[in-house]
């Protein structure tokens, strides 16, 4: 039924689409859909790489059998124990009883965990160990945190392959098209994006100590277990060079305005805010009513810019709760290298200006003018405040931009 797709000479894709999924994780919003990759390793040996969810388990099969057919399974290299990817190992085990899993100290334990997987056939190997399957060989890179304690990376040193785990990957269904030259990357980067700083971007630091690792190899393949297949070289220097920059929490010179608003002069605000900063020659601007805008998307395009500013009304005495979530999100990922400003506006009692403040001296950030906040109506010094903060950041954000003199003259 399926025909076989060779990644390269004797690897092959046996992952699945997922288009009916609303929310990974039951949290972020797949509005188009997201791939569950596996990998065949067909050689002396057969290796297989990561399983899929589960809901999927029979069409996985038909795409093993398609490969190998009655031949035998002898090794299930397990880099990553979430569900998405670890789900249908039980299923695999009734097929294949004698297959041997592979995995660090850490999957071992999970196994049990979750699978109550207490086998002989366990293969507990060490960082940097190899392994031998006949004219290929695997040698196992260790990368806790990026992003369990368990991740690990599988290189197949003769074909300069790299199974990254969920590293490198990103939300979207493949549409026809596996490798990337099948398709159009373009169309995933602001999904790797969204992917990245959801999923992995709280783990900076071991995303760094990855790289690093991972930098004494050559690979020409990237085999994560979601999004595309990367064969192109300028697509895998981008792709490596994006998890360089986004765990360094290195964005480019924008600018993200998020703000709650009940009755809309927050949200006057905001816009008086942007247009100050347009003004001044700044392209990328970017608004999110936090009470519309999926916080999935926010985060993306905050950890995508230089430049932040959070306007919230004074809600209970506290911050408009969406506003308050999306602060929350931001610590847990201990995003930092921000230009930050702020504003707000309350009827009765302030609490805006102290708690976004005392959020940016949390976050290691740099305060950008001073913080706007509007007490009941809008008069000419709010205005004025707010226009001032637009201009202020733009200065910031543009000290180190390409865009010229002769650019800005275009827009008038």
């Amino acid at each position: 039924m399926y025909s076989p797709l060779e990644v390269t000479k004797g690897i092959f894709y046996t992952g699945v689409n997922d288009r009916t999924k609303h929310l990974f994780e039951n949290l972020w919003p797949l509005p188009n859909g997201v791939s569950y990759n596996s990998y065949l390793i067909a050689d002396e040996k057969c290796a297989l790489v990561d399983t899929v969810d589960i809901c999927y388990s029979d069409l996985f099969f038909q795409k093993v059998s398609a490969v190998i057919g009655s031949k035998p399974i002898d090794y299930l290299i397990v880099n990553h124990m979430e569900p998405d990817h670890s789900g249908s190992i039980e299923w695999l085990l009734s097929k294949y009883p004698h297959i041997r899993i592979v995995g660090n100290k850490r999957t071992v334990e999970m196994l049990k965990g979750y699978y109550g997987v207490e086998t002989e056939n366990l293969l507990l190997i060490q960082d940097l160990e190899e392994l031998s399957l006949g004219n290929y060989t695997l040698k196992f890179y260790l990368t806790p945190m990026v992003h369990w304690p368990e991740t690990m990376m599988t290189y197949v040193k003769e074909q300069k392959t790299l199974f990254s785990g969920d590293a490198f990957g990103t939300f979207g269904a493949l549409n026809g098209g596996v490798l990337d030259c099948q398709l159009l990357p373009e169309r995933y980067r602001d999904e790797m994006i969204r992917y990245y700083s959801n999923i992995v971007g709280k783990f900076g630091s071991p995303v760094q100590t990855a790289l690093k690792k991972l930098s004494g190899i050559e690979f020409d393949i990237i085999c994560s277990t979601h999004g595309p297949v990367w064969t192109q070289k300028e697509n895998i220097a981008e792709v490596v060079g994006l998890y360089d920059r986004l765990s360094r929490y290195e964005a480019d010179p924008g600018l993200v305005i998020a703000y709650g608003s009940m009755y809309g002069h927050t949200e006057q605000l905001a816009e008086i805010i942007a247009a100050a900063a347009a003004e001044q020659g700044l392209r990328n601007i970017v608004i999110h009513n936090v009470s519309k805008s999926h916080e999935s998307d926010i985060l993306r395009d905050v950890f995508a810019y230089k430049g932040l500013i959070i306007g919230s009304p004074t809600y209970n005495n506290k911050l408009y709760p969406a506003v308050e979530s999306l602060i929350s999100g931001l610590q847990n990922r201990y995003l930092k290298n921000r230009f930050f400003g702020c504003f707000g506006s309350f009827s009765w009692s302030d609490a805006t200006a102290k708690q976004l403040t005392a959020f940016a001296e949390s976050s290691e950030f740099e305060m950008v003018g001073e913080p706007v906040v509007m007490k009941q109506a809008m008069l000419e010094d709010v205005v004025e405040k707010a226009r001032s903060l637009g201009k202020t950041m733009a200065g910031k954000l543009l000290s180190g931009d390409t865009i010229g003199p002769n650019d800005r003259e275009n827009c008038h």
